[in-house]
């Protein structure tokens, strides 16, 4: 993984902040042989982990292959860009029981709620989805590995 000079990184602080706040990612998965799969998709963020709700091709590439790596990146113009790549392993919670033991669920279910708009009687509701048919499921990604760049911090000539 390339090495982004200390003084261009993200904080532990602004990354949560960026992951809080940013409502899309990309998550890349191992397909069928040597295929990515490669989706933009919503996200909940809570205990440092990132928390999909899917269904198709990447329930079934990361039940097979839990290996995978997200990209969260922000920003139009060059100097505006700010990035924070995560490779880690995913683990599809495959029913209510395992999302129930969840310790951080509910809290990653706010926050892609909030993200989401979602209201219930004037309060933030929470993106209550559930384990649902064969593929439709919660995925936990937790991370081993992060490499993160903020092109703002670029020094200037």
């Amino acid at each position: 993984m390339a090495k982004i000079a200390p003084s261009l990184q993200l904080s532990p602080t602004e990354i949560d902040a960026v992951m809080a706040r940013e409502a899309r990612l990309r998550i890349a998965t191992i397909g069928p042989g040597d295929d990515i799969n490669l989706t933009p998709m919503t996200f909940g963020w809570a205990g440092g982990r990132v928390y999909i709700f899917g269904r198709g091709q990447k329930i079934a590439n990361l039940r097979r292959n839990p290996t995978a790596t997200v990209l969260v990146d922000t920003g139009e113009a060059w100097r505006e860009l700010v990035g924070i790549m995560m490779r880690g392993e995913a683990v599809v919670l495959e029913n209510k029981d395992a999302e129930d033991a969840d310790p951080h669920l509910r809290q990653a279910q706010l926050n892609l709620g909030l993200k989401h708009g979602l209201e219930k009687d004037g309060q933030p509701a929470p993106y209550a989805a559930s384990a649902a048919g064969r593929s439709r499921r919660w995925i936990v990604f937790t991370p081993h590995s992060t490499v993160t760049w903020d092109n703002a911090k670029l020094p200037t000539k």
